[in-house]
């Protein structure tokens, strides 16, 4: 059988997996239920595994003759938001809800799992299926790695759900597919003094509202305008009353971009700019500025094969043209140390109500659509361990 038949298959199995984690959700480095039901899954199949970060899980498809390792990769873990659905396996977890699809890529990749080892005596290499927790904290990843989830391996292969794609295609192309992405925290500190005599005070409330406009020039006037960038600002705290100057302002927010080279400009930039409003205004500063994760970029030829896979598991029509996306993946560490591919799968579909966004409380998805994840998994595997030397 081909990986389609065999996920065609599996597909009530696949559906029952992800509802069981969408009911069950947990947050980063607390997927304790989560772990333990992918080691059960793992164990009905005979499938050997190792733990990592307390709840991961890598887990090992020896195929029939050697040859190269591939890494499928699915990250675990919940957010902290309200459900806010009315699906029968609506999350039972108050405040905690699988809003970014991870319940799915979970279920996929164990479906995956099955339709491997079914398939193992028609492969050459090595598979290693990596059930990876706490993406949208962080941290996680950059252990898997330490620990040598990437030393042997060739390459590495994902996929996340996106509303934004119809049900039933995929995009796997090559180059630039989701943003680096840095956070910071500025802290002004000022004089305070009464809203009649500014001129005896430091208004750190005025000068925090000019650094929210100041910071665009980074955007605007320092950024080539070929290059996607943006600054954000999610979080402004200043003031006690309304005729008293604010002697502190806070704001934290975060920068994404999608040149690699702008990880090493955009700090010092940022600081410049941060150091030298402050001091306009006579007020000291606090920066603290986080470099976080680089942008998710695609390999050519990895991605060839991930279009032959998907041509061959559900045809041309299958393959969907996507725009990058400005939000963080930290699957971006795992393709900075070997090539791979980060798939969308696409899961929105009007009538069934799944096209809210990622990370939104009625986010939902098209069920239909678990399956040929399971086989996309499968057979990239396929296409790169029995055709690349």
């Amino acid at each position: 059988m081909s990986t389609r038949e065999l996920s065609l298959d599996l597909k009530e199995y696949i559906v029952d997996l992800r509802r069981s984690i969408h009911k069950n959700p947990e947050l980063g480095l607390n997927e304790f239920k989560t772990k333990e039901l992918i080691i059960r899954e793992l164990e009905k199949e005979n499938i050997k595994y190792d733990l990592t970060c307390e709840t991961g899980v890598i887990a090992y498809i020896e195929g029939k003759n050697s040859g190269n390792t591939v890494v499928l990769r699915a990250d675990m873990d919940a957010l902290p938001v309200e459900e806010e659905t009315d699906v029968d396996y609506k999350s039972q977890v108050p405040g905690i809800m699988h809003a970014c699809g991870h319940d799915a890529h979970t279920a996929m990749l164990l479906g995956a799992a099955k339709i491997l080892n079914n398939m193992r005596e028609k492969i050459n290499g090595r598979v290693k299926l990596a059930f990876q927790p706490a993406e949208e904290i962080g941290g996680a990843s950059y252990r898997m790695l330490k620990e040598g989830l990437l030393d042997d391996v060739n390459t590495a292969f994902a996929i996340h759900v996106l509303p934004d794609i119809p049900a039933g295609k995929a995009s796997v192309q090559e180059g630039q597919r989701m943003a680096g992405a840095d956070g910071f925290r500025i802290k002004i500190k000022g004089k305070s003094g009464h809203g009649s005599m500014p001129h005896q005070g430091i208004d750190a409330l005025f000068i925090a509202s000019s650094l929210v406009v100041n910071l665009q020039a980074l955007v605007s006037r320092e950024i080539n305008p070929l290059d996607s960038v943006v600054v954000s600002i999610g979080t402004f705290h200043s003031g006690k009353k309304a005729n008293i100057l604010a002697d502190e302002a806070e704001l934290q927010g975060s920068i994404r971009y999608f040149n690699k080279d702008l990880k090493s400009v955009l700090p010092e930039a940022f600081k410049r700019i941060v150091t030298k409003t402050a001091e306009m205004y006579r007020a000291d500063v606090e920066l603290d500025y986080r470099v976080g994760i680089n942008p998710t970029v695609n390999d050519k030829e990895c991605s060839r094969i991930a279009e032959v896979a998907l041509n061959k598991i559900a045809g041309e029509e299958a393959v969907y043209i996507q725009e990058k996306i400005p939000t963080g993946e930290d699957f971006s560490l795992y393709l900075e140390r070997v090539p791979g591919v980060l798939a969308f799968l696409g899961v929105g579909n009007k009538e069934r109500d799944t096209c809210y966004p990622l990370h939104h409380q009625k986010f939902n998805i098209d069920e239909d659509t678990l399956e040929l994840g399971s086989a996309l998994y499968s057979q990239y595997a396929i296409e790169y361990l029995n055709n690349i030397e």
